[in-house]
């Protein structure tokens, strides 16, 4: 079998693993308040030209999803996101569990767009009724989009405008920030993100960690007692050292940007491969995840062949979208495999 039908098929780098093993037989303190854990944040406070940044290392993207909006918004808000955006569709109602609704806005290539955020917040308090309603407390970015698009340094500054005027924060989803950041068409790294949003995370799960996410506020603007936030979700590791292990090696030596520039180089010998064999893409994506248009038979064909794909939703009656994903554990050998194979 050939597995492209996610990022995160493989367990972790080995460098990641060689840092785990290492530091297996030490004796640290809990719940992040372990060496690696703070080397680990003041090496993302220099990645990202932040020096008053807040971090705190998650297990997951979803939990920190959950996480980062309950405790960002009053009882009576929701956050605004694009009807495709990762806590609209695949995170089976994780925000609304906690009683924040999801207010749901159209995409355009899985990107929302700052005019319409505005459009939204201008209609919401123009209507007399607004107090009876859910207030736009946050406004919800991935970067990637769940379509592999990025959003330019001037979509997210406009966004990041918007949410001023409003005061409201602007929340970066970074699930797979190091494959956006190793982007060939980007324009925007750590810092400029570090500055346009209030709080975002770099994923660390879909980028060769075993798991982990880190959380940065950017502002100064942590939420009080926010460790105890994160226990009341179930969510804080009592082996905090195992995120802080992991992200110390990711932030050494460059290891986050290679893994991601890797899984990039990967994408663009897969686009070139699937353009020659003739398949219809549903759009190009600049990152490591490309969609593609199939008929019902070339499913079948694709499945017979060994080839794990990602369904992602029907398109019509005679075409569906699927998603190839390339990652940093994709090597040669699997590329060159999926040509014979096609």
């Amino acid at each position: 079998m050939l597995h492209f039908e996610n990022d995160y098929n493989k367990g972790a780098h080995k460098a990641i693993l060689d840092a785990l093993l290492a530091t297996n037989d030490e004796g640290l303190a809990g719940y992040g308040a372990d060496e690696y854990s703070q080397r680990a944040a003041e090496k993302i406070r220099i990645a990202t030209n932040c020096p008053q940044a807040q971090i705190s290392f998650l297990t997951g993207g979803t939990q920190t999803n959950q996480v980062v909006i309950a405790s960002l918004l009053a009882s009576y808000e929701g956050v605004i996101a694009a009807d495709t955006g990762h806590i609209a569709i695949h995170e089976a109602g994780a925000i609304e569990y906690t009683g924040h609704k999801v207010l749901s806005l159209p995409h355009k290539d899985g990107k929302i767009e700052a005019y319409a955020v505005r459009q939204f917040l201008e209609a919401f308090y123009a209507d007399a009724n607004h107090e009876h309603m859910v207030f736009p407390g946050m406004v919800y970015v991935s970067h990637p989009t769940e379509y592999g698009t990025l959003y330019s340094k001037q979509e997210l500054s406009d966004l990041s405008k918007v949410c001023r005027d409003y005061h409201i924060p602007l929340f970066l989803d970074g699930a797979r920030l190091g494959y956006a950041l190793a982007a060939r068409s980007t324009d925007l790294d750590l810092p400029a993100i570090a500055d346009l949003t209030d709080v975002f995370y770099i994923g660390g799960t879909k980028m060769g960690a075993l798991m982990g996410e880190a959380v940065v506020f950017t502002k100064g603007n942590q939420p009080k007692h926010f460790t105890t936030l994160v226990k009341q979700h179930g969510a804080l590791l009592a082996k905090g050292r195992l995120t802080g292990v992991q992200f110390d090696r990711l932030f050494t030596d460059d290891l986050y940007l290679q893994l991601g520039q890797h899984a990039i180089s990967m994408a663009e010998q897969l686009v070139a491969l699937l353009e020659e064999k003739g398949y219809r893409f549903y759009l190009k994506s600049p990152t490591n995840q490309q969609f593609l248009l199939v008929t019902d038979a070339e499913l079948e064909k694709l499945e017979q062949s060994g080839v794990c794909y990602g369904f992602w939703e029907k398109y019509d009656d005679t075409y569906t979208i699927i998603r190839l994903a390339t990652s940093w554990s994709t090597s040669q050998a699997d590329v060159n495999a999926l040509a014979q194979m096609l």
